[in-house]
């Protein structure tokens, strides 16, 4: 660990957000978290990886030592896809899950090489874009998603792989949690009209987990969902087959 960088994590963590120089009448600083210089080297040391390349490194290594599937598809995503137990819901498939939890396109894209292309996939699935209308890794246009979104495609076709783009699921306010404050519906729309017309236009396959479970109100049907955001059992089984269709579709 670098001292000096360790040093400079240090401080920023003793200074509040937002903190103007003056002077004041009565020492009343936020209350400070025990332990603090481990707490900035964990941070700088998630720094080191944060694409998260090493989550799926032992695995890709694994995989790429055998014969690769005929009909591999890997799926790559956040954490709605990092949850999916796709041999329970796809039993005998040779599907490889890449999903990471909390990940966005910028980071995705940067993952695309070793978790996707080398493993040697015959089809791609890519369900992304909740994370980054939520600001998971800072705040992003519609069109640095749509570059993202581009980008991953063009090189896994480059590669000879077929795509399947994935709409975003909506969310919905009917749990504890109001999901729609972070992720509103109109973003939702605006990014899955562009997924679906860049789809048609990239030759690419097209799944739409947004019909198979938006209700009338525009939200996540409810009772498929604990938190408004990730489906349940029942909420991914309304899923299965939609990815079914569309990988049918791209490897007859």
């Amino acid at each position: 660990m670098n001292k000096y960088y360790l040093h400079l994590l240090f401080s920023a963590l003793l200074l509040p957000a937002g903190a103007a120089g003056q002077l004041v009448e009565q020492f009343a600083p936020p209350r400070a978290n025990c332990c603090l210089p481990s707490t900035a080297k964990s941070l700088a040391d998630q720094l080191q990886d944060w694409n998260q390349l090493g989550r799926y490194y032992a695995d890709n290594q694994r995989l790429q030592q055998l014969p690769p599937d005929a009909g591999r598809v890997v799926f790559l995503g956040d954490s709605i896809t990092d949850g999916w137990k796709l041999a329970q819901h796809f039993p005998g498939k040779p599907y490889v899950n890449r999903g990471i939890s909390g990940q966005t396109t910028p980071q995705m894209l940067v993952r695309l090489f070793p978790d996707v292309i080398a493993l040697k996939p015959a089809a791609l699935v890519v369900l992304a874009g909740t994370n980054d209308i939520a600001g998971n890794t800072g705040w992003s246009t519609l069109t640095q998603i749509e570059d993202n979104l581009q980008a991953i495609t063009e090189l896994a076709q480059a590669h000879d792989i077929q795509v399947i783009l994935c709409s975003v699921m909506p969310v919905s306010d009917y749990t504890a949690r109001k999901q729609t404050l972070q992720r509103p519906p109109a973003d939702i729309l605006r990014l899955n009209t562009w997924i679906r017309d860049y789809a048609a236009r990239a030759n690419a396959g097209f799944a739409d987990y947004y019909a198979a479970t938006v209700d009338e109100s525009g939200m996540l049907k409810q009772g498929f969902s604990g938190d408004g955001l990730h489906p349940n059992e029942q909420g991914y089984a309304l899923l299965v087959p939609v990815a079914e269709a569309a990988i049918a579709k791209a490897l007859p």
